[in-house]
């Protein structure tokens, strides 16, 4: 008898959960991308609730000379999504005792001028260092150049040209402003405190133990993106390829490509602290708090932003998050960690706003929380 309750207790415990899942058909999250068209550059979708990839598709294609179908094992160029590995990699060196949030820039650059006394790693962490911008000093050296014709800059060009200014733009600590330069300094800050390429530490510490298998820092010449989606863009209504741009060698501030599939598993890591513990990815989760107040988002919203990722929460709901924007890519993350969701888009045209997508699907799930 006992026996008969307890299976009918579990079965109704089944439907139940299972009811509350289906609650979300993939029906309704595939009309939330229904304006991508099957023979146009388009995005892919991931959905992942309570540990479990629930939806996963793909729209559109990688390019148009081959009209390959974007899938779950395309990979796109990440743009600032990469921050977040960027800053693990640090943290990671911070693990292994060889790098601490309030090292100066000058410890390990000592040649670096006397503004970087006062930067620390967790500054540049967090957005709070006040380098110059590296992108606006690259397009200063060549004013009359059309944009498409300036070299490439790597992340150690970035560092030339910071150590060729004689100030920041504010003191470290006072103020916030995203600074892809910081990003850039950190991945060269990786490179010699490690000893090691930031692409090779990426793959040994971080790509290698997670098995994702298809994620790498872009080098041309030196490696090759597998499946590979290339950027687009829409001129008097035509598509052309725009996927490269002076910036796009620049490693730790976007320079990282990845899949679906890869990224399921980056996801289920920071679920389940496998590089990490929980103690240390908290500094990651605490948002600055810069002395003159924090920065603004357009709307007149207080960021909050800690290693990698942004913190705002939405609807009431925890979120970590962070968008990723470059030449003919547009991505984004939108975790819930209390409400055990994520959602991931990643799209190879310029026209695609992946956060507000996102976010429609997040309201489809949030809204079973907060129904009576």
């Amino acid at each position: 008898m006992k026996t008969r309750i307890a299976i009918a207790l579990l079965s109704a415990f089944a439907l139940f959960s299972g009811t509350t899942a289906a609650q979300v058909s993939p029906h309704q999250i595939d009309s939330i991308f229904a304006s991508l068209k099957s023979n146009a550059p388009g995005a892919a979708v991931l959905v992942v609730y309570k540990g479990k990839a629930v939806f996963r598709r793909g729209y559109g294609v990688t390019n148009l000379h081959t009209l390959h179908l974007i899938d779950e094992r395309t990979n796109f160029r990440l743009a600032s999504f990469t921050k977040q590995f960027t800053a693990a990699a640090v943290m990671l060196l911070v693990h292994d005792g060889k790098l601490h949030y309030d090292d100066h820039l000058t410890d390990i650059f000592p040649e670096f001028p006397a503004y970087g006394k006062s930067i620390t790693i967790r500054s540049l962490l967090n957005h709070t260092s006040g380098l110059p911008d590296y992108e606006d000093l690259l397009m200063k050296q060549y004013p009359s150049t059309p944009e498409e014709k300036v070299p490439q800059i790597l992340d150690a060009g970035v560092l030339k040209l910071l150590e060729q200014q004689s100030s920041g733009k504010f003191a470290p600590g006072s103020k916030w402003e995203y600074s892809n330069s910081g990003y850039a300094v950190l991945a060269t800050i990786v490179e010699k405190v490690s000893g090691k390429s930031f692409g090779e530490f990426l793959q040994e510490r971080i790509f290698t133990p997670l098995k994702m298998k298809n994620t790498l820092a872009y080098q041309k010449g030196k490696n090759e993106v597998p499946h590979r989606a290339y950027g687009h863009s829409k001129d008097d209504g035509a598509w052309r390829e725009t996927d490269q741009s002076p910036t796009s060698a620049v490693l730790g501030d976007g320079g990282i490509y990845s899949s679906l599939d890869d990224l399921a598993k980056w996801d289920r890591a920071l679920r389940d602290h496998t590089l990490l513990s929980e103690q240390e990815i908290q500094p990651a989760l605490t948002p600055a708090q810069p002395t003159d107040g924090p920065g603004k988002f357009p709307d007149g919203t207080p960021v909050g932003y800690g290693f990698g990722w942004f913190l705002n929460p939405y609807r009431g709901h925890k979120r970590m998050s962070h968008d990723g924007s470059t030449i003919g890519f547009r991505t984004t993350i939108q975790r819930f960690p209390d409400d055990q969701l994520t959602i991931i888009v990643l799209a190879n045209r310029s026209d695609a706003d992946p956060e507000a997508l996102a976010l429609k699907v997040a309201d489809l799930y949030l809204d079973l929380v907060t129904k009576p």
